[in-house]
């Protein structure tokens, strides 16, 4: 087992990977930038190191400075979490040849999956269902830009081979369209991702978000821990997702867990990660796949009793996989809701201090956050600042579960979108289960 851990990263997600390397006898050093001194992991890490000011660029996003301080504590492991740099295929090779562990998949992986081009490609020939598209990157040549969007069928959507967070695409629903928005996304794309490179895709109109845990030891082991929907989005980031996902064909369902298993072998994958699809007409389509824990990866951990991030710390210490697929038990339901600083109506960030933070509490509820009381969020970065989970043994106890816990939390000196939350679980077509991607944005009229 690895003797101690630098977690990279800050906020609940920190927290949370404070708690699983206790529970194993992991060591930890917290890194944290000037203003995040206070933060609830920086407090209970055996050791911390300050490796920056406020801004991320020089902080969060600084690899010589994460590298640094790994080197200065006698650190044997970095964990990324999620965000910043986890999905960096150079910070991964960075530490690997620093002589450090990194907690999760190889640099060649990581780079591998997340260009969306190279992405598909591979899964293509480990055999996932992909998206109709343009099989490659988009070529120069108008004409042969027209053939590919014709022989895909309007709409298209044109996307970023190296985007992500809902950043970098663009839906054409017409010939008129496509020359002008490919144009634009390129230029977004070079400006945001340093590549400029697109491709394109068909535009599914009415799909749900549909994503597939896995885990895999890269010592030829791989295991699925079933799905989760989130569907529930706006500006294509995720709101509240649920664990299992709700009326999905069941023959189709067990063959994309196989055929995810099976692309984990064949890639080589090491670590927690995470297949994303788009559900259509009882059919799925892979649009990606997050080479990192997830935000939403408690819902799982409550179905599957499987403790996701401890896992991730047993791989990178070189152990196989603890469980066999015949070990991983499916039971209840869990939802999780993402509570933000933010206005519940204009979604503009809310920093401040908080000046009273009660939990909810109860059979099936858990929280994962990293606020206290007196404790201020900063205006510099995400502002997630807790997981609010229930279980049940059913989804329709998990959903009364939540509706009784949003109303229990209570965060006071700040603005949240608790009240957002709130609508949702009482909204009849979500209690229904099933609503697509857009059902969101519909609803609060975006």
């Amino acid at each position: 087992m690895l003797d101690k851990v630098l977690i990279a990263n800050r906020g609940e997600i920190a927290l949370r990977i404070l708690r699983a390397c206790k529970e194993l006898g992991i060591r930890t050093v917290a890194v944290h930038s000037v203003p995040d001194r206070d933060l609830m992991h920086v407090r209970l890490a055996d050791e911390a190191v300050c490796i920056g000011p406020a801004s991320s660029a020089k902080s969060y996003l600084n690899i010589p400075a994460l590298i640094s301080a790994a080197e200065v504590t006698d650190s044997v492991g970095i964990h990324p979490g999620y965000g910043f740099l986890a999905e960096s295929a150079l910070f991964a090779e960075q530490v690997e040849r620093s002589g450090f562990t990194f907690i999760g998949p190889t640099a060649d992986v990581i780079r591998l999956m997340g260009d969306k081009v190279s992405a598909i490609a591979a899964m293509k020939k480990a055999g996932v269902p992909t998206v109709p598209g343009s099989d490659g990157p988009l070529p120069d040549n108008n004409d042969e830009l027209f053939a590919i969007a014709r022989k895909i069928g309007y709409p298209v959507i044109v996307k970023a081979a190296a985007g992500g967070g809902g950043r970098g695409m663009r839906v054409v629903q017409a010939e008129a369209h496509l020359l002008n928005a490919i144009h634009v996304t390129r230029s977004e794309a070079g400006a945001a991702f340093g590549d400029d490179t697109l491709y394109m895709e068909k535009f599914l109109e009415r799909p749900r978000h549909v994503e597939v845990q896995v885990l895999a030891d890269g010592q030829g082991n791989a295991i699925h821990l079933f799905d989760r929907d989130c569907s529930m989005q706006r500006r294509h980031q995720k709101v509240v997702e649920e664990a299992p996902a709700p009326m999905i064909d069941e023959e189709a369902r067990q063959a994309v867990f196989k055929a995810c298993v099976d692309a984990c072998i064949h890639i080589g994958y090491r670590g927690a990660g995470t297949f994303e699809f788009l559900y259509e007409d009882g059919k799925f389509y892979f649009i990606e796949m997050n080479t990192r824990v997830q935000v939403e990866h408690p819902v799982t951990e409550q179905v599957t009793g499987v403790d996701i991030v401890k896992e991730q710390l047993r791989i990178a210490s070189g152990l196989p996989l603890s469980f066999k697929q015949e070990d991983i038990v499916l039971r209840g339901h869990a939802f999780e809701c993402r509570i933000n600083a933010e206005d519940p109506k204009t979604f503009l960030p809310c920093p401040g201090k908080v000046t009273h933070f009660h939990a909810p509490g109860g059979n099936g509820i858990r929280v994962d956050s990293h606020l206290y009381d007196g404790y201020t969020v900063p205006p510099h970065y995400d502002s997630l600042i807790a997981k609010l989970i229930t279980y049940g043994e059913d989804r329709e106890t998990a959903l009364r579960r939540m509706k009784n816990a949003l109303d229990e939390t209570m965060i006071d000196g700040i603005r949240t979108n608790i009240a957002l939350h709130q609508d949702i679980v009482r909204d009849s077509n979500f209690a229904n289960g099933g609503v697509n991607i857009h059902y969101l944005e519909k609803k609060l009229g975006l």
